[in-house]
């Protein structure tokens, strides 16, 4: 790999990260394809187009630093938007590059209407991938060896992930996990072990080397009368904190 490769979105664009981008990009599209409402929200990753197989009228992009994608900037553990007035929210390993992921998913909850949904992937630490760059961490002090995923942020587990999805008042809708072939940087030797996705799936399918959690905003005591999207209508105009292409309602792939 070499110690160039310090950061995600550097990381992104090598053979084991275009191989990761493309699972993502499959989960996604069959994670949002049919969530019905009006307003979308993607917060971070740009180099993913995480609402791109969903219909809804209003997708935007956030992101914490300027990006030319980005319709607006904001910090993730303080959205500009009224409580319960989107519909999804996509979050594509934000929560391994946030400064306070247990807050960035409190205020995806806040932001949520009842039954909103949110989807979020990372990278799995139990996993071929991470057992490499655990190892790597430790080599990487007696200058052995260099790291293999980004040396960014905390990776956090699937079970963490659920565990504060369930104490925030989320349902979990689905779990899946992807990318089983071995921690390889050359693509070639990648693709001779595109087998290990089929066996990896059905015989060892926890120790993929990422995962996309599907959860729902429930709300005890509720019960909904009309579309959960029409509260939300007033948002028709964009968020407040604008930055670049304002003037676009969609900024996934529009």
């Amino acid at each position: 790999m070499g110690n160039q490769i310090i950061g995600l979105h550097d990381w992104l664009v090598t053979p084991p990260g275009a191989y990761l981008l493309d699972w993502e990009r499959r989960q996604m599209a069959a994670s949002v394809a049919d969530v019905f409402g009006f307003h979308a929200l993607q917060l971070g990753l740009p180099e993913l187009d995480a609402l791109a197989a969903n219909r809804m009228p209003h997708r935007w992009l956030a992101t914490e630093t300027r990006h030319e994608k980005a319709v607006f900037l904001t910090e993730f553990s303080a959205l500009p938007f009224p409580a319960n007035s989107l519909d999804l929210v996509v979050l594509p390993h934000t929560l391994e590059l946030t400064a306070d992921p247990h807050a960035a998913l409190r205020e995806v909850y806040r932001v949520l209407v009842p039954e909103g949904r949110v989807v979020i992937t990372g990278f799995n630490p139990m996993s071929l991938w991470g057992f490499r760059q655990y190892r790597a961490h430790f080599y990487k002090r007696l200058g052995w060896q260099h790291l293999f995923l980004p040396d960014t942020g905390e990776f956090l587990g699937y079970l963490r992930i659920r565990d504060w999805l369930r104490l925030l008042g989320f349902e979990l809708d689905s779990g899946h996990f992807g990318c089983y072939r071995p921690a390889l940087a050359n693509p070639q030797w990648l693709e001779r072990f595109a087998w290990m996705d089929r066996l990896g799936a059905r015989w060892w399918p926890i120790l993929g080397a990422v995962y996309a959690v599907v959860a729902v905003k429930r709300v005890r005591g509720m019960t909904l009368l009309n579309p959960t999207w029409k509260p939300a209508l007033r948002l028709a105009n964009a968020p407040v904190s604008v930055a670049g292409r304002a003037g676009k309602s969609s900024a996934t792939g529009q």
